[in-house]
């Protein structure tokens, strides 16, 4: 996790995800302030500087946005959790809800991720003609976070830059 670090535009709207060493150097060169700090000391002849978590460049940068998120084998199992679509148990492969062999596309809205077991079972049916139901509608993900991170996953500093939830704090829980 700590090898990474958040861009965020000059108005603080998340841009992308970089290493560690090309945030220093953003950093080092002016074009970039480190906003929140990660863990431990970079060290060089001359230099000590805290590990940039997050960073915000000095100058807006207008950047044209996909408006879709890629579909992948990963990113299915990112949206899904990593749970099979019909039984909730884990998933191992991927199934497309209407099947290819009849026409379905290869599209986020007819893909989910599925275990081995109802993978092989479902062949190429589509769950009403089984009697099975969805847990959720297939839909292609949205979100800011999305957008800058893809399937990665984020690091809990960088939730308020993303929108994301706060991660609860053991302490907190208690």
């Amino acid at each position: 996790m700590g090898s990474s670090a958040l861009v965020l535009n000059a108005t603080y709207e998340p841009l992308c995800v970089v290493s560690v060493r090309r945030a220093t150097i953003l950093v080092l060169t002016t074009k970039a302030e480190c906003v929140s700090d990660g863990d431990g000391l970079l060290h060089s002849a001359h230099h000590v500087l805290p590990v940039p978590s997050v960073v915000r460049l000095t100058r807006y940068v207008k950047v044209p946005y996909r408006t879709h998120v890629g579909l992948s084998r990963r990113a299915i199992f990112a949206r899904d959790g990593g749970r099979c679509a019909y039984c909730r148990g884990s998933a191992e492969t991927i199934d497309h809800v209407f099947p290819r062999s009849r026409g379905g596309l290869h599209a986020w809205e007819n893909v989910v991720a599925a275990c081995a077991k109802c993978n092989h079972s479902k062949g190429d049916r589509t769950p009403a003609e089984l009697g099975w139901r969805l847990h959720e509608p297939p839909a292609a993900p949205r979100g800011v976070a999305w957008r800058v991170l893809g399937h990665r996953t984020p690091d809990p500093r960088w939730a308020d830059w993303l929108g994301l939830p706060k991660p609860k704090l053991i302490a907190e829980a208690a």
